[in-house]
């Protein structure tokens, strides 16, 4: 045990003396305050604390990562495991014997990610009868659709580059799986003439409410008999365009109910201009098909002033993360969704500077702001302080730590709502009893963190 892991008061605590005799409930309340490894470094002090920290209160919502890169789990492993009852795993490069020791030490796995893997079929389904949760990323695997994968109960399918050979059938094989309430399709498939998988998915999957597709590749089917054209109740939806297919214009008109939606776009729009107007026009197709949207992300997109009249105005959060965002733009913004609530911007290569400045006037019932404050003059930072609504604020700097600025505006904030103080006029601070205290609080918790 070292006390790089455990804070130096427990590690003393527990090395120089024996623990006092406590009921097993009340050690079991104590290490639940534990982080994950410090309870791994707790569990090798003794052979007690050893079995009340495996207690599997302690574990919910853990995963276990296995590697095998020493070959086979011991039997003390797996017992240990069990103990914790743990239902998700995450399996790096297995073998045949590695699938049949979790099959059997494990049967009740509810969640499984598979990484970095080559497999023959997916018939290991069976092994795991509760299975709901499954990803695969970085894998190649081969579908035969005449034989029964057994995996129809899953709600949850993620498949990020994954390669299916041509002769696999990968649609057919998403058809049975009419569970599904969650699908995430990204580099999967096989790199031919793509199709509209979108439209296939929805026809056969009645229980989807989130889909997130990425277009650079798609499988080669033909439905055998016709799509279902009723309309989907989907409810979130992302989707990633590339430049060499895009999504048809008409994807929406199946989705009316859809209250998200994540548009992620490559660079080349920004080189091509043929392919950034159509970008355009798909932009503003969507999103008059979706009357009862609330929630929009662009990433990468073209000038949102292309577009901003087709937002409609139900929507209340709103992410921009495109170069570009000029003042106009963000005027256009304010004018379409007056009751903007949630507000994300990064327009990275770019900077907004003075733009800040502007944001408690075009949004003042904002909730929640995401931001960076590179290349922002503090006078112009300092106007969000006018944004009494904001719950939450975020500084998207890098790995830097946030401004001493950001917080003080942060705090200023709440002491205007816990306090509530009135501003004798427009940009001024707290009067200078109460902000005076605050700045100087704030000041010695920086020169004592110093």
């Amino acid at each position: 045990v070292s006390p790089t892991s455990l804070s130096v008061p427990l590690f003393r605590f527990l090395m120089e003396r024996p623990p006092p005799h406590l009921p097993a409930e009340v050690w079991t309340h104590i290490f639940g305050y534990l982080s994950a490894s410090d309870k791994l470094s707790t569990r090798a002090c003794c052979m007690h604390f050893r079995k009340l920290i495996d207690h599997w209160s302690l574990w919910r919502g853990w995963t276990a990562v296995l590697t095998f890169k020493n070959g086979s789990y011991s039997k003390r492993f797996w017992n240990s495991l069990r103990r914790r009852k743990v239902t998700s795993v995450v399996v790096r490069s297995p073998r045949a014997k590695h699938w049949r020791q979790l099959s059997s030490e494990l049967p009740h796995l509810s969640s499984l990610v598979l990484e970095q893997s080559v497999m023959e079929n997916l018939g290991f389904g069976k092994d795991f009868p509760h299975l709901e949760r499954l990803a695969i990323r970085n894998s190649d695997v081969v579908i035969d659709v005449h034989k029964r994968t057994h995996l129809e109960q899953l709600t949850h399918l993620s498949l990020c580059d994954v390669t299916f050979p041509i002769k696999s059938s990968f649609l057919p094989f998403i058809s049975h799986l009419r569970n599904l309430t969650s699908l995430t399709c990204h580099n999967s498939g096989t790199s031919v003439e793509p199709i509209c998988i979108m439209e296939t998915i929805l026809s056969y999957l009645p229980k989807l409410k989130h889909l997130s597709l990425s277009s650079k590749r798609a499988c080669v089917y033909v439905p055998k008999r016709p799509l279902n054209e009723g309309i989907s109740f989907l409810s979130t939806l992302e989707l990633v365009q590339y430049s060499d297919h895009f999504f048809p214009v008409n994807t929406m008109k199946k989705v009316p109910h859809l209250n998200s939606l994540s548009v992620f776009s490559g660079n080349e729009h920004q080189r091509m201009p043929s392919l950034s107007s159509h970008l355009v026009f798909l932009l503003s197709k969507w999103l008059q098909d979706l009357p009862k949207l609330t929630k929009l992300a662009v990433t990468r997109g073209p000038p949102v002033r292309t577009y901003v009249t087709s937002i409609p105005a139900t929507v209340t959060s709103l992410a921009l993360c495109s170069s570009g965002l000029s003042s106009e733009d963000m005027s256009a913004v304010s004018a379409q969704l007056p009751n903007l609530l949630h507000l994300h911007i990064d327009p990275r290569p770019s900077h907004l500077g003075v733009n800040i400045a502007q944001i408690p006037e075009l949004f003042p019932k904002l909730r929640s702001l995401k931001l960076r404050h590179e290349r922002v003059p503090e006078e112009d930072f300092l106007h969000l302080r006018r944004l009494q609504h904001l719950e939450h604020l975020e500084i998207l700097d890098g790995a830097r730590s946030p401004s001493h600025l950001a917080q003080y505006i942060f705090l200023e904030i709440i002491v205007l709502k816990t306090m509530q103080i009135d501003c004798p006029k427009v940009g001024c601070f707290v009067p200078w009893s109460a902000g005076q205290i605050l700045k100087n609080w704030i000041l010695n918790y920086i020169r004592c963190r110093h």
